[in-house]
């Protein structure tokens, strides 16, 4: 589930895109258009959508994988078998890019799951 703000701000660059691309179609209904300020508008467009597409990357998908992170540390004892390839991925996630973050989310739900299976083992084993 989306943040309220968040998706009121999405909400808000969607609407604020529509109407331009209402534009594009208003300059493009002029006898004397330009193709270069056709082309200008498109980019600016394209930048939009890619600056809302970036705001819920990293609103969502980021602060859910450093979630996900602190709840696989906590889990791990030190000494799991992912023990390795957690500490790897709690480095390299101020570096992780956005096309990164869902593999990497989806990697640590498969260590977080498997790490359930292995204490709950433990607490059976008590």
């Amino acid at each position: 589930m989306l943040p309220k703000d968040l998706t009121r701000d999405l909400k808000s660059r969607l609407n604020m895109l529509a109407g331009q691309l209402q534009g594009i179609g208003k300059m493009l209904d002029a006898e004397n258009i330009e193709p270069d300020q056709v082309l200008v508008q498109f980019k600016a467009v394209t930048n939009g959508l890619s600056s809302a597409e970036h705001l819920l990357l990293d609103e969502v998908f980021r602060k859910g994988l450093a979630l996900q992170i602190v709840d696989v540390v906590g889990a791990c004892p030190g000494d799991c078998q992912d023990a390795g390839r957690i500490e790897e991925l709690r480095r390299q996630f101020p570096n992780l890019t956005e096309s990164e973050l869902t593999q990497k989310m989806q990697e640590l739900r498969e260590i977080g799951g498997r790490l359930e299976q292995h204490n709950a083992g433990l607490g059976k084993k008590r």
